[in-house]
């Protein structure tokens, strides 16, 4: 008896650590979201800032950021602090946002709400499914991954051509990736939770997995974007 109780105990003290974790890590999502927006409403209307970030060479260099920032988290995670990652973490979306300001000269306002809160409804249920699901969605990985690498391809290549029936592909194939990823990605950071044993591994993982998540999120908002945006 002691020893079920014993184990009972572990149990609810692991639910209610992993439930903490997901927490944080959703906390870090939505944060990052809302800092994008905010700093790409507020570079959108001014057009000094426009014209100082996209009217020469340095476009590129707004363009890129975003990756090495990625590619500066993801490849020094472990041999950085969970401070010095988490301040990447918010510096990332901040330029994500300077990155993003183009699409309110794009769409229109209202058009923009309206498919952020579609974004939100679907991610928020295909990460409800990734995380409340038995079945193993490992599986959908490697399918996901060239699906992935096979859009930035051909949106490489549609950067030359200008085909419109190209991205209506892109982006049909787009949504479709990235909502798998959503709840394939949410497993994924739920089970990496089991794998972790200090407290800044997991703090740590709540940042990447933030990031993963928030990836997810922001992709899948451009691709319906295509469809629910009013072009101004």
């Amino acid at each position: 008896t002691a020893y079920r109780a014993g184990t009972a105990t572990q149990t609810a003290e692991f639910d209610a650590g992993l439930r903490a974790y997901m927490l944080k890590v959703y906390n870090y999502m939505a944060s990052g979201v809302l800092l994008t927006g905010i700093v790409a409403m507020l570079v959108s209307r001014s057009e000094t800032l426009l014209s100082a970030l996209f009217s020469g060479p340095q476009a590129y260099i707004v363009m890129l950021a975003p990756l090495a920032f990625v590619l500066v988290m993801s490849f020094g995670m472990h041999k950085m602090r969970s401070g010095t990652l988490q301040m990447l973490f918010w510096a990332y979306a901040a330029v994500m946002g300077l990155s993003l300001s183009t699409i309110f000269l794009a769409f229109s306002g209202e058009s923009i709400a309206r498919t952020f809160f579609i974004t939100a409804a679907a991610f928020g249920g295909l990460s409800l499914y990734g995380y409340t699901t038995k079945k193993s969605l490992s599986g959908w990985g490697t399918f996901l991954m060239m699906g992935l690498f096979g859009i930035i391809i051909a949106a490489v290549v549609n950067m030359f051509l200008g085909s419109s029936m190209l991205q209506f592909v892109i982006s049909c194939a787009g949504v479709l990736v990235f909502a798998g990823l959503t709840a394939y990605d949410t497993q994924r950071i739920k089970e990496s939770y089991y794998m972790m044993a200090t407290g800044e591994a997991v703090a740590k993982g709540a940042i990447m997995g933030a990031l993963s998540l928030y990836l997810d999120f922001v992709n899948l908002f451009m691709m319906l974007l295509q469809f629910f945006g009013n072009r101004e």
